[in-house]
C-alpha cells in the first residue's frame, strides 16, 4: 500500500518467467505439473459447427467474402490439433470476419489507390481504406495470438506447421486475381 492509502504497486502482468508450452513440459518429462489429458483412440470430435449466416452474406459490390473458408480453414487446423473444443467459436468467427474484411479492402485499395480527394478541397489526401486496412490487420494478428496462444499452452503434441494465419498474403493474391 502506499503512503496516500491507495493500492498501488505489486507483481506487473506478464512479469515473471514465461509460460512454457504443454508440449515443452511433456518432451520435457515434467508431465506431472501439467495436466495431459488421455483421451482413448475410440472417440471422434463432433462435426464442426454450422457458419452462421451472416459470414456468407453477398457483399454489396458483388465480391466474394471469405470469411467462412477462413472459419472452415481454422476450425479445421484447431481440430487437427485437438484444440477446437478449447477455444470460443466466437473468436473463430471473428477472426474470419476480420480476415475476409482485410482482404475486401486489400482488393478495393488495388483497384482504387492509395490516394483519395478530400471532399471540401479536393486536394489530394490519403485513402481512408489504407487505414480501415491497418486496422483490420490489427485485429486479425490480435484474434490469432490469442488462439495460437491457446493452442500452445494445451496442444499435447507439436503445434507448429502451416497455420491458417501463414496463407493469407495467398488468399489476397488470389482474391485480387477474382480466384477467390
Amino acid at each position: 500500500m502506499a503512503k496516500d492509502g491507495t493500492m498501488r504497486g505489486g507483481a506487473r502482468p506478464g512479469s515473471g518467467p514465461k509460460r512454457k508450452a504443454l508440449a515443452e513440459k511433456v518432451a520435457e518429462g515434467k508431465a506431472d505439473s501439467a495436466v495431459v489429458l488421455q483421451v482413448p483412440s475410440e472417440l471422434e470430435g463432433a462435426d464442426m459447427p454450422p457458419v452462421k449466416d451472416f459470414m456468407k452474406q453477398a457483399q454489396k459490390g458483388g465480391e466474394d467474402f471469405c470469411a467462412e473458408e477462413v472459419y472452415i480453414d481454422t476450425w479445421n487446423w484447431l481440430r487437427e490439433r485437438g484444440c477446437e473444443k478449447l477455444v470460443n467459436p466466437q473468436l473463430i468467427q471473428q477472426y474470419a470476419m476480420s480476415v475476409a474484411r482485410w482482404i475486401s479492402v486489400e482488393v478495393f485499395i488495388s483497384q482504387t489507390g492509395y490516394l483519395a480527394r478530400h471532399p471540401t478541397t479536393g486536394n489530394a489526401i490519403a485513402s481512408p481504406y489504407v487505414s480501415m486496412s491497418r486496422d483490420y490487420m490489427k485485429q486479425v494478428n490480435q484474434c490469432w495470438f490469442q488462439i495460437y496462444q491457446i493452442v500452445k499452452e494445451n496442444c499435447s503434441v507439436e503445434y507448429g506447421g502451416a497455420s491458417p494465419q501463414d496463407d493469407l498474403m495467398e488468399r489476397l493474391l488470389t482474391a485480387r486475381k477474382g480466384k477467390n
